[in-house]
């Protein structure tokens, strides 16, 4: 059994000796995780494609070139983050020197996902790191090649005692869990997200939980659909699916239906060509039990494209399934896999309804160029977020916004601040 007493006692240690706090040293560590990304891309790439067989430009997209990106923009804006805020002042502190200090919560707990093993774990991390913290990194064991990676590359870059690398399962993470910690940032599923809160609520222990949920998309006739199916089968196909905020199943009318169809046919053969399985486009699932589930779901409704599976390669062709109904099992759970049923409705009117009924979504897409049908979404549903005409892209723009403080929400699957000040608490003084 895994005994984390050591390290927590180590970096607990680091934290009160204050070298954290010194924003000299917050950035060189930055600056090190910079350069371990930099001169380790071609190792990264590798262990990603042993873990999902990701094709090289996605990882450099959605992971190396990502947290590079995201650390520059931390390291360019850092000096003025830390600064004491000067709130408005009230008539009986008028005379006063008011400041507002952002104070780090001391030693965190980062416990990473497995679709995306590096950007999920270390993205949260540098914002840690940034805002002044200790932080213990926990990388998910069903990506191990990444995992492995992390253990063995990332501890040569940054202080040991201030930010360890611990692996291991659920057994592990379940004792991990039992540490006390001042702050917790998890990704993951709602089922462990759960749990990871029960742990946190024995000590009041704060926590950001970015967990995963079911994303709708509505297509309207007034849309050109070649363009719209292009646009989700693109935001659906990354990772192969395995991404949290993916198109998780279409709403639209049956004419609209037969004619996504037909489009998805032509655009996944211009894509993948006649053998998609062949083509070094398209990556696998992560494992046998996630294959296996979603071979089970793929039993919901009638196959209309694709359908093919190999088990040997954990290959799933890119499916499109029709004749639903709402209570099948893959219009209750997350799909997270190349797997897109098609709910029919009669209108816009009759989309809302259904996902009223539900949960809200993690995100909202909808295909429109009518401002009436836009507006009735915008006013009649809730969602996490909510892209038009476009999947996946609106994830930029929240993640810019989020790099600035005070800018947080609280939605059915977020729990908690993002980014850099989700690790800070705020000091009021006069």
């Amino acid at each position: 059994m895994a005994n984390f007493d050591d390290t927590l006692q180590l970096a607990r240690l680091a934290f009160a000796s204050g070298k954290t706090r010194n924003v000299s040293f917050r950035r060189k560590q930055l600056e090190n995780l910079l350069r371990c990304y930099e001169e380790h891309e071609n190792e990264i790439i590798s262990a990603l494609e042993a873990d999902l067989r990701r094709p090289k430009q996605e990882s450099l997209i959605v992971e190396t070139e990502f947290m590079k990106n995201d650390i520059k923009h931390i390291l360019y804006n850092l000096a003025e983050w830390v600064k004491p805020e000067k709130p408005d002042k009230s008539f009986v502190n008028l005379l006063d020197d008011v400041q507002i200090f952002n104070d780090p919560f001391g030693v965190v707990l980062v416990i990473g996902a497995w679709n995306y093993p590096l950007q999920l774990l270390l993205v949260p991390v540098a914002a840690a790191i940034a805002a002044g913290n200790c932080v213990v990194l926990k990388p998910s064991e069903i990506a191990g090649n990444c995992a492995k990676f992390i253990a063995e590359t990332i501890p040569k870059y940054l202080d040991n005692d201030c930010y360890p690398v611990v692996c291991g399962g659920p057994t592990e993470t379940a004792e991990l869990l039992k540490q006390r910690f001042d702050y917790i940032f998890y990704t993951g599923s709602p089922r462990v997200g759960k749990i990871v809160h029960a742990a946190a609520n024995k000590n009041l222990t704060p926590t950001t939980l970015e967990l995963g949920g079911k994303s709708p998309c509505y297509i309207d006739k007034s849309v050109e659909l070649r363009t719209a199916v292009k646009r989700i089968l693109w935001g659906k196909l990354i990772n192969c699916g395995q991404t949290c905020i993916a198109p998780d199943y279409v709403l639209c009318s049956k004419e609209v239906q037969e004619q996504v169809i037909v489009e998805a046919k032509e655009v996944l053969k211009e894509w993948y060509g006649d053998n998609i399985q062949s083509s070094p486009d398209l990556s696998r699932i992560i494992n046998q039990n996630n294959f296996q589930r979603l071979l089970g779901l793929m039993k919901s409704g009638r196959v209309a494209v694709g359908g093919k599976y190999d088990a040997s390669e954990r290959y799933i062709e890119p499916t499109i399934l029709v004749d639903v109904k709402q209570d099948d099992a893959i219009m209750e759970e997350e799909i997270f896999g190349p797997i897109l049923p098609i709910y029919t409705v009669e209108n816009a009117y009759d989309a809302i309804k259904f996902i009223n009924s539900r949960e809200n979504p993690l995100v909202l897409y909808i295909f429109t160029t009518e401002t009436e049908v836009l507006d009735l979404f915008v006013n009649s549903t809730q969602s996490g977020g909510l892209c038009v005409n476009d999947t996946i892209m609106h994830y930029a723009a929240y993640l810019y916004l989020n790099c600035f403080p005070h800018l947080s929400q609280l939605l059915p699957n977020k729990i908690g601040k993002n980014h850099l000040y989700s690790t800070c608490s705020q000091t009021l003084k006069s």
